[in-house]
């Protein structure tokens, strides 16, 4: 078989493919490229040596038997046998759920995430979001410090394993979205400096260097992410790629990389017949980043909307510290300003950056699906010092609440593994670093973080610590019990109700109006004939709906509908959506 590797600085390529070497000769037709025959099968066993060094695994591995720093292994991706005929489930209309395979289940495999799948698909959920998958050092760790942008973490279940997940997924009618982290690599197992100019120094980010995007050689550096994600949605059939902190993606070129990617990703669906989407993870409420690409935008088809969460998240809890303070000044007026204008911070001072952020989204031009909204996810739970969830903050009644307006609001929901029954785990950061010293460097770092904050350094977990990847696994005899199995009632009632009324799926953002009082905490708003209410606050509420015959769709506690004068009286700490007929 061929193999090929880009090493534009070596003078002399040699591949080492099951004991036997042999000597590679420079591409004529791409510069910096080698390549030469060498007979392999599936599974054999290569790695590639420049200028008569040590062997080094490949940049485009398909697999790394044992690990980041062992040899690669080739991949015939035509060998697995799909059974699911699967056509794509698109992004318009779903209910996204961020999953961890290594905790979701106490095993930490594909297979096993893989048997608890019909939980989600019963549950209402469209697409199963898991975080990444490429090979990273030990066998536990949140997966944002992975090399081999091409490979599979093999304690999951390497490349079959994810097959038969996504396999199992599509069977069930789920999609399946993969979170791909292109802004850095992780410190231990990256070998691709030694390669070529993968990382530039002139642009840095807060995981060091920056990746080579605009700089001398950065042709290939960029073409080397595309076809990693475009390997992802075609060898392995996902359907969709969320993309990690692309504000850290510095790029001085006209074209911008995500413009880049985003064309090769239709290209791509268009090719295959299925629709392919990208997710990207945004600080900058720049609307350009989900503008398509005929006007003037880079093309990217949704991002994560944390101002909703931070809103909903301040209202709930009455939090204010860091990015949290402008949010809790107001709680709700900011909950309001982003149901119905997308971003609160649109133009507006940032006290936590220290100057003016964001810009208004054309509300009339941008589909409201192209926002995800949500109440919690692994960055909110596990970047708090003891990865405290929201169900170990506020009672039941407030968590029906944030799952009543983050499923019936404008955005694309998406949940937290577990979330749907109000799980009592935490979800804790974690590692399991085999260098010694990047361990200790680690540990302490992270004790450091949140001293400064005022924690004691005996009560924040230690990553490196086993028992805290297993106090994050979900129990999953939680929701055969209360109170747990009331909230994952409620939260499959409420995705029926989002199923039943396509007015919750209207991608109008500026047809929502919204209503509140911040002083008695309740909050309510219309999307078509939907009323959406919920009272934050411990005391009934009276809530003007207007006199209009209404019908309860769902309600976390009883509640009659409005009278002849038009109000509304709910329960403290209650939510309830209603048809107006």
């Amino acid at each position: 078989m061929q193999f090929e590797v880009w090493a534009p600085q070596a003078g002399r390529v040699t591949l080492r493919c099951d004991g036997v070497t042999r000597a590679l000769e420079r591409d004529p037709e791409r510069e910096g490229w080698w390549r030469g025959e060498a007979e392999a099968h599936d599974g054999s066993r290569y790695g590639f040596a420049l200028d008569d060094g040590p062997v080094l695994p490949d940049p485009r591995s398909r697999r790394q038997p044992d690990g980041p720093d062992g040899l690669s292994a080739v991949v015939d991706h035509d060998r697995f046998e799909w059974s699911a005929e699967w056509t794509g489930r698109p992004l318009p209309g779903a209910v996204l759920y961020e999953m961890h395979v290594g905790t979701y289940t106490p095993e930490g495999t594909f297979d096993a995430a893989a048997e608890r799948l019909g939980h989600l698909a019963d549950l209402g959920v469209t697409h199963v979001e898991l975080m990444p998958v490429c090979p990273f050092p030990g066998r536990h760790g949140w997966g944002y410090e992975g090399v081999s942008l091409w490979a599979v973490h093999e304690p999951y279940g390497g490349p079959e394993g994810l097959k038969r997940f996504v396999d199992r997924a599509h069977g069930l009618g789920l999609g399946v979205v993969l979170d791909v982290v292109h802004n850095h690599l992780g410190p231990s197992g990256n070998y691709l400096p030694q390669f070529g100019p993968y990382f530039t120094d002139t642009h840095h980010t807060p995981w060091g260097v920056a990746v080579n995007l605009d700089a001398p050689g950065s042709d290939e550096v960029r073409a080397y992410l595309v076809d990693s994600a475009l390997a992802w949605l075609r060898d392995h059939r996902i359907d969709g790629l969320r993309l990690d902190a692309v504000h850290a993606l510095v790029d001085t070129r006209a074209r911008h990389f995500l413009e880049e990617l985003s064309q090769a990703v239709d290209e791509l669906a268009a090719d295959t017949g299925r629709p392919l989407f990208l997710i990207a993870e945004s600080d900058l409420n720049d609307p350009r980043v989900i503008t398509p690409r005929d006007r003037g935008g880079l093309g990217i088809h949704a991002q994560w909307n944390d101002d909703f969460h931070h809103a909903l998240h301040t209202a709930l809890t009455g939090e204010s510290q860091g990015y949290y303070a402008d949010f809790a000044r107001a709680p709700l007026a900011a909950v309001a300003k982003t149901l119905t204008g997308g971003f609160f911070h649109d133009g507006t001072y940032s006290s936590f950056r220290g100057r003016h952020h964001g810009r208004p989204l054309d509300r009339t031009r941008v589909a409201a699906h192209r926002l995800l909204g949500y109440s919690q996810t692994h960055d909110q739970v596990g970047n708090r010092a003891q990865g405290d969830r929201l169900s170990a903050l506020v009672s039941p009644g407030l968590l029906a609440c944030a799952a009543a307006l983050t499923l019936t609001a404008p955005f694309t929901p998406m949940l937290f593994m577990g979330e749907e029954w109000a799980a009592g785990t935490p979800w804790q950061f974690f590692t399991d670093h085999t260098d010694p010293e990047l361990a200790k460097a680690v540990s302490q770092g992270r004790r450091r973080e949140f001293a400064a904050h005022g924690w004691a350094e005996q009560d924040v977990p230690d990553p490196q610590d086993p028992a805290t990847r297993d106090r994050s696994c979900l129990d999953w005899s939680e929701p055969e019990r209360e109170p747990h199995a009331r909230m994952l009632a409620w939260y499959g009632q409420l995705l029926a109700v989002r199923r039943e009324q396509p007015d919750l799926t209207d991608p109008d953002l500026a047809d929502t109006k919204v209503a509140y009082d911040e002083d008695r905490r309740w909050l309510a708003f219309r999307r078509g004939d939907v009323r959406v209410a919920v009272n934050l606050g411990a005391e009934p509420a009276d809530i003007p709906l207007g006199s209009r015959e209404a019908r309860v769709l769902a309600a976390w506690e009883p509640v009659d509908v409005p009278g002849a004068d038009g109000l509304l009286r709910l329960p403290g700490e209650s939510a309830v959506v209603l048809l107006q007929e």
